[in-house]
């Protein structure tokens, strides 16, 4: 049966990641300054499509005592997305990144973000309260990324506090956004994504960047080799064309929705999987998710940036309810 992802109400969700100061090409030539990084653009969907749920949304990183960072923090709470577990590393700063985009609205990305505060965020005795808060948590959400910036040491602390949050009954929802340039070596990519595949109870992969870091003959080898990890339920984005699911009634496939002109496709992946993850956690069922992540990536890639006005978020197509165990 497909059950619910938190059994019990559901009072509070973490995410964790990088948020970083976006730059983006205009066609005046001008740049324009916002703020993003892949759980932070899941964090801010999330927190939309959750409507009025009083859910507290948290979100987990390190920033700087400057004004950028400062301002950040205040754009998330407007969205309403809580700073409240932030760890504040002085002196340090945000990372950046410039995004440019083709004709066809494919982005290239440069990245500056080898200072930035967030890959000591769980480094030193001051990251303690952090790592041990990570069990109060229902559900923790994470990425590739999100173990990619980090130190060596804060990775393997963040491991080890996953799998003792998931042992006190947090579940594990990870996004594999897989980024080569972040690591220093395949292997060591694979190993890190291996051990938190072990721990996850929902995967959103993106086809494409698990070919490539595991080298996956094809989308079946994948979902086979996800069931033999223990993975419970896997929603496989293939950009514009259908999403795989599998999960325990079995495997389905779910149409895309066709856009007549892409402008952007920054945050496709991570608005489709915050919006899986809002219509899961709201009794939907994996097929209505995958429907709700379509139709929201399909909005997201005809604005540009990575977060669309509130007033651009799409009608939603109508939930149908996830079957549970019987007694």
């Amino acid at each position: 049966m497909t059950l619910p992802l938190v059994s019990s109400p559901l009072t509070r969700i973490g995410l964790i990641g990088e948020c970083m100061v976006e730059l983006r090409s205009q066609e005046d030539g001008q740049l324009g300054q916002a703020f993003g990084g892949d759980t932070l653009n899941a964090a801010v969907y999330l927190r939309r499509l959750l409507g009025d749920d009083p859910v507290q949304v948290d979100y987990l990183t390190a920033v700087g005592d400057d004004s950028l960072s400062q301002a950040m923090r205040a754009r998330w709470r407007e969205e309403g997305v809580s700073d409240a577990r932030v760890r504040v590393l002085p002196g340090r700063l945000p990372g950046l990144y410039l995004i440019q985009t083709d004709a066809d609205g494919e982005r290239r990305f440069l990245y500056w973000r080898g200072e930035a505060a967030a890959r000591e965020c769980f480094d030193g005795a001051e990251a303690q309260p952090l790592l041990a808060a990570l069990a109060e948590y229902q559900l923790l959400y994470l990425s590739g990324i999100s173990l990619a910036v980090l130190t060596d040491t804060g990775r393997e602390r963040l491991l080890e506090a996953l799998r003792q949050a998931r042992a006190a009954g947090t579940r594990i929802v990870f996004d594999n956004n897989y980024r080569p340039r972040l690591w220093p070596n395949l292997q060591a990519a694979r190993t890190a994504y291996h051990r938190l595949l072990q721990l996850t109870d929902l995967a959103l992969v993106t086809w494409e960047d698990d070919a490539a870091l595991f080298g996956f003959a094809d989308e079946a080898a994948l979902l086979a080799q996800y069931a033999e990890w223990g993975v419970a339920e896997v929603a496989l984005k293939r950009g514009a064309r259908s999403c795989l699911l599998q999960h325990r009634q079995g495997r389905q496939e779910v149409a895309g929705e066709a856009v007549a002109r892409v402008v952007d496709t920054t945050a496709a992946g991570d608005s489709f999987s915050a919006a899986y993850l809002a219509c899961r956690l709201q009794g939907g069922a994996p097929e209505a998710a995958a429907a709700w992540g379509h139709r929201l990536a399909a909005t997201v890639i005809q604005h540009p940036g990575a977060l669309i006005p509130r007033a651009a978020m799409p009608a939603l197509p109508p939930l149908i309810p996830a079957l549970t165990a019987q007694a």
